[in-house]
Parts: structure tokens; C-alpha cells; sequence
């Protein structure tokens, strides 16, 4: 069995790699080759949850599943959370492999924005506002730094001093230079907005939005937490990552959903829709466009099944 540490995923895992592999995916009308159930969430002792996310696809050579672990309260290693994918043959359904999959995780949700972001952003976006300064926060960051597009890059934490500290790490470890900023400065100047939080309430005021920007929203994974208000998702054109997990899972819309505030039509594609051209994103340069992400399984099995070809 194959067994990856958390530090030799990162050192095997090629961001570039990664990106072309889930686009592809997004290309190819995975619905017809894989199954993919809804993630199952079973509370712990001391009121931590753990994730379970099987997948299986015909066009991959394995069967996937992860399993995530998010602490209630105190930290273990410095960290809530825990991931960890596991895959198995598909015939015998023996486990073939094991992986930590903090970094895996991490890599993989930036990678889906900076998909969503290529299809649906303007080209002349220049400003990156990113909110949080957790690992998600990090992960955009280096990825969407990667692209020469952006000029200026923009993070606002739930605290200005963490903000601060934050911006100060990708400056001495990563070469960034990163404005530490407020919810309001970060909402109304950026061109691109990445919500990477564990916030239950909206960040800022949707109204502050300039037209023409795009959102990538990460954070929020249940139907009782949102990162934004009901302003912005009414002004916004809606892709979301798949149907059955943002109307089952993302507040984000399940809360104006529920009030009649939108309907689903107002969700105008998944992102395979947008990435196949079926479906255009953006009609006017003043559009608002807002992907939401919840994230799926086969998202990270592509991604475990890099790495497992691989090495194998």
C-alpha cells in the first residue's frame, strides 16, 4: 500500500498539474462516468465532526474516499483540521493507498477558484482581495500569485493584527508583498474576491462590491453559515461547483433560498456548464459573477489519483 505524509504530498503534488487535471475534469461530463454521493457529516465525541467523501469514477483507476476530521475547540498539532484520502482498487476494493490531505485539500479547492475565475472574472481584473488568513487563505494566495494578472493583493482576517501577521508570513516566506486591510477596502477595491473563512455571518456589505468583479466563495460548507449577505447573491450571476451539494450544503444560498429572496434560477450553471461553454457566465462587463464552492469527492480523488499513478 502506498502511504504519502502530508510533507511528501507536498513535495510530489505540481500546482500546474493539479489545475490542467481538474479542468479537464470540469470539461468532460463527469456525471455520466461517476458516482458521487453526498458528503456524510457525523458529529464526534466533544462535538468535533468528521466528513466522510466517497467517489467513484470509471475513467479513474480508483475508488476514493476522504475523510475530514474538524475539531471542536482546541487545536491538535496547531490544526483543526485533519484530511486524510484513502483509495482502494476498484475491483477487490483492497485500500491501494493512504494520503494526508491538508495540502492535498488546500491545493485543490485554489486551484477550482482559479478554474471558475479564468472562465468567469474579466481579463482586465487587476486587484485580489482574499478574506482569512487560515490555510485556504494561503493556498489562493500562492496560487493566484502565481498569474502576473494581478497587481495588487489585498487580505483582510477576522482581526487586524492577524491580518498584519499574516502578511508579514507571505512576505518573509513567500516573497509576497500583501496589503493587511479592512472588510470594507478589501470588498470595494478588489476586482477578485476569495472568501477562505470559517465566518457563520456575512463579511462585509454586499453593496460595496464594485460592478464587473468576481467571488470565489470557499469557506462556508453548511447550510447554517454564510460568508456573504443577500444583497450580493441577488446582484450576482451564480455558477456553483455542483447543484446537489450548494442547494444541500452552502448557507450561502440555502438562506435566501429558503426566504424567497432568489430561486433557483437564479443559479445559472454548475462550473462544468461553464468550463464545456454550455452555458456563457458573463454577458456584460458590469456583471457581478460568484462561484460557490462547496467542494466534492472527485475533486480530490483526480487529485489522489495523481499522485498514485505516479508513484505506482
Amino acid at each position: 500500500m502506498l502511504i504519502l505524509s502530508e510533507e511528501q504530498v507536498r513535495e510530489r503534488l505540481s500546482v500546474d498539474e493539479v489545475v490542467s487535471s481538474l479542468e479537464k475534469m470540469f470539461r468532460r461530463d463527469y456525471r455520466k462516468t461517476a458516482n458521487i454521493p453526498l458528503r456524510t457529516t457525523m458529529q464526534a465525541f466533544g462535538g468535533s465532526t468528521c466528513l466522510f467523501m466517497p467517489c467513484s469514477d470509471s475513467a479513474l483507476p480508483a475508488v476514493g474516499l476522504k475523510v475530514v476530521t474538524v475539531r471542536n475547540g482546541g487545536s491538535l498539532n496547531g490544526d483543526r483540521v485533519q484530511a486524510d484520502c484513502f483509495l482502494l482498487e476498484p475491483e477487490s476494493l483492497k485500500v491501494c493507498a493512504m494520503l494526508s490531505a491538508n495540502y492535498l485539500t488546500g491545493v485543490r479547492t485554489a486551484a477550482v477558484s482559479a478554474i471558475a475565475t479564468r472562465a468567469l472574472a474579466r481579463t482586465d481584473s487587476r486587484t485580489l482581495g482574499v478574506f482569512g488568513t487560515g490555510r485556504q487563505a494561503l493556498a489562493h494566495l500562492l496560487l493566484f500569485s502565481r498569474d502576473k494578472q494581478f497587481q495588487r493583493l489585498l487580505v483582510c482576517g477576522s482581526q487586524r493584527s492577524r491580518s498584519e501577521r499574516f502578511a508579514e508570513s507571505l512576505a518573509e516566506h513567500h516573497g509576497l508583498q500583501v496589503e493587511a486591510v479592512d472588510a470594507a477596502v478589501c470588498a470595494q477595491e478588489s476586482d477578485v474576491i476569495c472568501t477562505c473563512t470559517t465566518s457563520g455571518v456575512p463579511l462585509f456589505d454586499g453593496e460595496l462590491v464594485r460592478e464587473g468583479a468576481h467571488l470565489n466563495l470557499v469557506g462556508a460548507f453548511q447550510p447554517e453559515n454564510r460568508e456573504v449577505d443577500d444583497a450580493l447573491v441577488v446582484r450576482s450571476r451564480i455558477v456553483v461547483d455542483s447543484y446537489e451539494g450548494a442547494l444541500s450544503e452552502a448557507g450561502d444560498l440555502i438562506m435566501p433560498l429558503s426566504r424567497g429572496i432568489i430561486t433557483n434560477d437564479h443559479i445559472i450553471a454548475d462550473l462544468h456548464e461553464i468550463v464545456s461553454r454550455k452555458v456563457v457566465g458573463r454577458k456584460d462587463p458590469c456583471d457581478i459573477t460568484l462561484f460557490k464552492s462547496v467542494g466534492f469527492a472527485l475533486e480530490d480523488l483526480v487529485v489522489a489519483t495523481l499522485l498514485y499513478e505516479r508513484e505506482r
